[in-house]
């Protein structure tokens, strides 16, 4: 059976046809590249620029002559490389965290089934409806004072790690692809007398790395974008991340080496996005299957 399109195949292979679809493609294009790549290179563009073109109005497109220098110096002026230490610090113990705990909750809902594990994942998943805004004051509070153990997290890396834990996205996406494999696979390591530890450990993690490598990225990502939770957290300016370490020390610094700091800052999780696009695809879609 033949797939319906918008445009026929005998439409598409008339002259007129092939024009019309090749324009409205090539507009569509190029209207959600300049859209998505337009800030992006608006802020590299303007991190380039000397402070007085960076002033000038109407703005200029494109440089007059690149000032390299202008990152070199935001990079000292704003002691970036501390404040990526911090953030790298955070990024991937939360990630550390997530892919134990994480990894340990999605398998025991698809494989161990406990008694009202059900109720569990749709009480998780129901924290996907809540804006994460309204959690800010209460999360605040219990750092602030931890229950049973009555100790304050501020300015410390408990303070990012503990929040960013309990991944209720992360744990269903992670149940989704434990669903998916084989039961014969599993039967088959248990008749070989391998413990439920044991088959996580050496049958499903290793199946798993697509699936591993996007939750992984989502918990790096996560940190490194993250804002206002830092900044309520993390007063300290020895502590504090690359994006509020920029926002804290923005004062009197040249807005055109504010600009090349925050391109800088945005520079990383871009490249990670370009050296691992296809493990997200194929990782987001390696559960929905069986078989």
């Amino acid at each position: 059976m033949a797939e319906r399109t918008l445009i026929s195949p005998a439409q598409l292979g008339r002259t007129r046809g092939k024009i019309l679809y090749w324009t409205v493609l090539a507009v569509v294009v190029i209207a959600f590249t300049a859209v998505f790549l337009g800030p992006l290179y608006w802020m590299v563009a303007n991190g380039l620029k000397s402070t007085d073109e960076f002033a000038r109005v109407p703005p200029t497109l494109v440089p007059h002559s690149a000032h390299t220098a202008n990152y070199t110096a935001a990079w000292k002026v704003m002691d970036l490389a501390k404040l990526l230490f911090n953030t790298l610090y955070y990024a991937f113990g939360a990630l550390a965290f997530q892919l134990v705990l994480d990894v340990g909750a999605a398998y025991s809902l698809s494989r161990l089934r406990p008694v009202l594990g059900k109720a569990v994942l749709g009480m998780m998943l129901a924290t996907l409806m809540i804006p994460a805004a309204v959690l800010v004051v209460p999360q605040y509070l219990t750092v602030l004072d931890v229950p049973l153990i009555q100790r304050n997290l501020l300015n410390s890396p408990w303070v990012i790690w503990l929040p960013s834990v309990t991944n209720a996205f992360n744990i269903f996406l992670l149940k989704r692809f434990f669903d998916s494999i084989p039961q014969e696979i599993l039967d088959a390591a248990s008749i070989d007398g391998a413990s439920a530890l044991r088959t996580l450990r050496s049958v499903v993690l290793p199946m798993s790395r697509p699936v591993l490598g996007v939750v992984s990225i989502f918990a790096i990502v996560g940190v490194w974008k993250d804002f206002l939770w830092p900044m309520l957290t993390l007063p300290d300016p020895a502590l504090q991340t690359l994006n509020v370490g920029i926002y804290s020390l923005s004062t009197g610094v040249p807005e055109n080496y504010l600009v090349a700091a925050l391109a800088m800052a945005s520079a990383p999780t871009l490249l990670v996005f370009l050296l691992f696009q296809r493990n997200i695809v194929s990782g987001l879609t390696a559960g929905s299957l069986k078989g």
